[in-house]
């Protein structure tokens, strides 16, 4: 299990996938209380033949670190591991608050990105009334039955509840800090207005019942992309855990050039 120290957080890591094949290494960012383990289905398929990298983002899964205030803090730390990795150009595949930080690198470096691929994810975050109240709420209720109304909602109808139990305990994991921290990265993050400078070849994948980020936001995102091709899948907000084969197939779709 390697690890990199970067600015006081020890980021655990995977480098799958043979590193001599001719494609650019995809490079997998998971979201806001998830962990690297949210692509398993994507690695298992892309690493035979490629290059695959994916991190648990600082204070996340079995990594170390306490939040930090901005998501281009934590585009820095990829950038960081990437560039440890010495991999100067990749595609990036980013769910939820990761689709963030892959926007963020493709804002600031779009030499190195080849194509990015956003899972559920949007250019400027804005919640609903039932999310907000939620939020609200976070500082009256235990910690973990906030998570746990945050990870009901993520996922769409008839998704088997052992399952999303599951994922509330991995992710009542995530230290409380952490989480509210990057609550408020995300509340800040906005990138729309820029959206129109990101030539790369982009993928926008999203959940037909996401009531997370709701598909409305995220077609507002795809018309400012000169460059965009959407796909919408029956599912929630937890693509990677809902239809994995199916989000699987357009992410190798997209990347191999068939979309």
């Amino acid at each position: 299990m390697p690890q990199l120290d970067v600015d006081g957080a020890a980021l655990t890591y995977d480098d799958e996938g043979p590193r001599d094949a001719p494609e650019a290494p995809l490079v997998f960012v998971h979201g806001w209380t998830a962990n690297r383990h949210r692509w398993d289905h994507q690695i298992a398929h892309f690493s035979g033949g490629r290059r695959v990298i994916r991190l648990d983002l600082r204070g996340h899964g079995e990594s170390t670190g306490a939040g930090v205030r901005t998501i281009a803090e934590l585009a820095r730390d990829v950038l960081a591991l990437l560039d440890h990795l010495q991999v100067e150009r990749f595609v990036l595949v980013g769910h939820s608050m990761g689709g963030m930080i892959a926007q963020t690198i493709a804002l600031a470096h779009p030499e190195r990105v080849e194509r990015m691929a956003l899972v559920g994810s949007i250019g400027r975050m804005t919640y609903s009334r039932g999310r907000g109240l939620l939020m609200a709420a976070s500082t009256l209720v235990p910690y973990r039955l906030f998570v746990a109304a945050n990870i009901r909602r993520a996922f769409g109808p008839g998704h088997p509840r052992e399952e999303v139990r599951a994922q509330i305990r991995a992710s009542a994991a995530t230290p409380r800090e952490v989480v509210m921290t990057l609550y408020a990265a995300m509340r800040a993050f906005d990138v729309l207005d820029r959206a129109g400078e990101i030539r790369t070849p982009t993928l926008m994948v999203h959940g037909y019942h996401d009531v997370q980020l709701p598909v409305r936001q995220m077609l507002r995102m795809a018309k400012a992309y000169p460059d965009a091709v959407v796909r919408i899948l029956d599912a929630g907000h937890e693509l990677p855990l809902e239809k994995p084969a199916e989000l699987t197939a357009v992410l190798d779709q997209f990347v191999t050039g068939k979309i």
